[in-house]
């Protein structure tokens, strides 16, 4: 289910939550939801295993996850995504809303056939679209509260669709040769450092504008604003460290990669505080 990851998914769903509901929900209401979650995040990367695993073989990285090591069987992987798919679909209908159910069942198959099918193997932009499955939790906990959407959790998923190729291009850095020798053409590894840096600060410069509009539309204070911008700028300082000549080019890429983890996570503490704050 690759849980480390979901954790991600888990970070943003509550302040997406918290915000909908302008206070803090109901307990009942953000537990479902983030079950809810997990579980369909959980179903996507199964099903993301199931139909790499052959591609797992021949990364480092991925070499001992348990369709590879022969632990769990193609067959087996396939029954456990799909019933815990299923699973979140039920929970999501039955205890939030229709609407974020189908947010939930349009996140699952994006990520498994758009992303892992169709862009993933054939462009080095698969991080860019494919990673808007990585954004919908925001949509689909805003939905869980309210059935409904606003450019609020749209801004917010903006603040993810451009943070997610930063955060992913950094860690692929370090595992190029890995994607590589999967024939995977993951930017980092068939273009140059110079193209993979230019497009990490577009991509960052326009994460950090995209939290500030957030701010704005969610009506949060003004030291809310000062504080989203002031870990934007920790973020872009991050990057100036990245030169395409350093001898150490790998090492601050993983640094930028820590960094990226901290930033969404602050931000969505600081969503979370100042809207509760503010109710």
């Amino acid at each position: 289910m690759k849980l480390r990851v979901v954790e991600l998914l888990i970070i943003t769903t509550v302040p997406a939550v918290v915000l909908a509901e302008r206070g803090f929900p109901s307990i009942s209401l953000l537990f479902w939801t983030l079950v809810g979650g997990t579980l369909a995040a959980g179903s996507a990367n199964a099903f993301n295993m199931v139909i790499e695993s052959e591609r797992d073989k021949l990364m480092k990285r991925t070499a001992k996850r348990p369709l590879v090591t022969g632990v769990v069987s193609r067959t087996e992987a396939a029954i456990f995504a799909t019933l815990i798919g299923l699973l979140s679909l039920l929970i999501f209908y039955q205890f939030t809303t229709l609407l974020a159910t189908i947010l939930t069942a349009i996140a699952i198959a994006y990520y498994v056939i758009v992303y892992t099918i169709a862009l993933k193997p054939h462009t080095s932009q698969n991080i860019v679209w494919g990673g808007a499955a990585g954004c919908m939790p925001v949509l689909i906990g805003w939905a869980a509260v309210t059935n409904s959407l606003t450019w609020v959790p749209v801004a917010f998923f903006m603040v993810i669709f451009f943070w997610t190729p930063p955060h992913f291009w950094a860690l692929a850095i370090k595992y190029k040769d890995d994607y590589s020798a999967a024939g995977i053409p993951m930017l980092p590894s068939v273009a140059t450092r110079a193209n993979v840096i230019g497009q990490m600060w577009f991509h960052t410069i326009a994460m950090v504008l995209s939290s500030t509009a957030l701010i704005q539309l969610a009506e949060l204070p003004v030291w809310t604003l000062m504080a989203t911008v002031a870990l934007g700028a920790v973020f872009t300082f991050q990057l100036f460290a990245l030169k395409e000549n350093s001898d150490n080019y790998n090492k601050v890429a993983g640094a930028i990669f820590h960094w990226s983890i901290t930033y969404l996570t602050a931000l969505s503490i600081l969503l979370v505080v100042a809207q509760l704050l503010s109710a």
